[in-house]
């Protein structure tokens, strides 16, 4: 096998692949739910659940992405019996990392706008009414969104271009800790305003009533949801990271300080937010309008708001910049194990690839505002983001974890050989648990998801039911296909 490049650090590592996990979900989305759903009885539930669903899930993608030394569009070619499918998800795993660039680059570069709208003062001393309309004037400019979006994209595949250790590890490794820094100083900030202990302990303090109010059943399938998508698992945003690593740690202890760290970002992103939104009387919400809005809004009003409004949006693009460098390198290492190319020539190609295929989206809020794709009052970025969150996310990490339970795919004897190798903390979860509870847990949160989906956007959720199991049939074929004279891969010794 071909040399690969490593990380530099066992550091490094885990901040590029934390930098990969954490999203703007972990901000926008999930203190909201939190608080709405419970606060701590809520976070409890998914803590649960991210143990026994994501770092299962995790391990998985992180360890066929070592075992194989490549990227999601040659793993499973490598690892798979003659015979099988499974190297056809190599494709729908690339077409996910494109289709995903093709909008978070664009949200990146909302954050860079206001990033630098908060250095240059021009959203002070707005009234909230005119914050809005800045955000909705923002949106109506073509060439503000596409400039941005261009300059998301140079920054990041200039990191790429910079080598693995000397670019993405190194400056990953700087944005994630001046990210974490920011946050907790932040945090400290907020929660010794006037008013903001009732939104502490709106957030900590578990509340079974709210609990209740919401529906049990609800809460549970909404910290399930959260659990699942938070890790970015799926695409083989993981698996490249896991190629890159080296065999002197186990996989699982890496996966959990991973989790560990996306799971502080996300819960400290709520001790920003639910308390100051509770210290000015301001309803928390949640989505790009609590970011671009709510948030401005709060910091017109705080002392110092122009400094804490500089550190935020700059914590939240250096956010987004780490998943889109994380996702860039996947996209990179495609050209480089598919074609042999350089990672120059990998970089400078899809730089134009990645632009041209992001302009859709930034064009779907001006002048391609009337193609709704999924109905009213939708836009590009939606009919993007249900692709890859509500069928390639789920559906890929069923893939992963079939795959290495599979005895016609890589098999349980060979994942367990190559996950367990090194130092720490080993796997615990058995073959049937992997194989098939998980697998029929994600079945679940996906035909969930578009019953959801359907039903919010007005369509008709059997149609969408109808939709996901032909879906999951090209997945069955996928996981399932075989020849008859397919021979089962023998266990190997996890090596070099």
């Amino acid at each position: 096998m071909e040399k690969r490049e490593k990380f530099g650090t066992r550091l490094g590592f885990i901040l590029v692949s934390a930098g990969c996990a954490v999203g703007l979900g972990n901000v926008w989305r999930f203190p909201y739910i939190a608080g709405e759903n419970g606060g701590a009885a809520f976070i409890l539930i998914y803590l649960i659940f991210l143990a026994l669903i994501g770092i299962p899930c995790m391990v998985a993608e992180f360890t066929v992405g070592r075992g194989s030394r490549k990227s999601v569009a040659t793993s499973f070619k490598v690892l798979a019996p003659e015979g099988t499918k499974w190297s056809l998800f190599g494709y729908l795993g690339m077409m996910g990392n494109y289709v995903l660039m093709m909008f978070y680059t664009t949200v990146a570069g909302w954050l860079l706008y206001y990033f630098y709208q908060m250095i240059t003062g021009s959203l002070m001393g707005m009234t909230p009414e005119q914050v809005g309309a800045d955000f909705g004037g923002m949106l109506g400019q073509p060439y503000t969104l596409v400039f941005w979006m261009i300059l998301a994209v140079v920054i990041s595949f200039g990191i790429c271009a910079m080598g693995l250790q000397n670019g993405v590890e190194k400056v990953t490794k700087f944005m994630m800790i001046i990210l974490l820094l920011l946050m907790v100083v932040m945090a400290v900030k907020v929660v010794l305003l006037p008013g903001a202990m009732e939104g502490v302990k709106y957030y900590l303090i578990p509340d079974f009533g709210r609990m209740m109010d919401k529906g049990f059943g609800n809460v549970l399938f909404a910290a399930l949801g959260q659990a699942f998508f938070t890790l970015s698992i799926g695409i083989g945003s993981m698996a490249i990271m896991g190629s890159y690593l080296d065999r002197s740690r186990s996989i699982t202890g890496e996966a959990v300080n991973v989790t560990v760290t996306d799971t502080f970002v996300a819960l400290v992103a709520g001790l920003i937010i639910i308390p100051s939104c509770f210290a000015f009387g301001i309803e928390p919400g949640a989505g790009p309008g609590l970011i671009f809005i709510t948030l401005p809004n709060i910091f017109n009003q705080m002392a110092g708001g122009q400094f804490w409004g500089i550190a935020f949006f700059a914590f939240m693009s250096f956010a987004a910049l780490s998943t889109v460098v994380a996702v860039f390198e996947n996209i990179i290492s495609f050209a480089i194990d598919l074609w042999g190319w350089s990672r120059g020539r990998a970089v400078i190609v899809n730089i134009v690839l990645v632009i041209v295929g992001s302009l859709p989206c930034a064009l779907g809020f001006n002048l391609w505002s009337g193609f709704q794709p999924l109905g009213e009052g939708t836009a590009v970025i939606d009919l993007e983001d249900f692709i890859v969150s509500y069928n390639l996310l789920p559906l890929g990490s069923m893939v992963y974890l079939a795959f290495c339970t599979r005895r016609y795919g890589w098999g349980w004897g060979n994942f367990l050989a190559e996950v367990n190798t090194g130092k720490g903390m080993k796997f615990i979860f058995g073959k049937t648990y992997i194989g098939l509870v998980i697998p029929l847990v994600v079945t679940v949160i996906y035909l969930k998801g578009y019953w959801d989906f359907f039903t919010e956007h007005k369509l008709n959720p059997a149609l969408g039911l109808g939709v996901a199991a032909i879906i999951l049939a090209l997945f069955a074929y996928i996981i399932f296909y075989r020849k008859p004279d397919t021979v089962a891969n023998k266990i190997v010794e996890a090596g070099e």
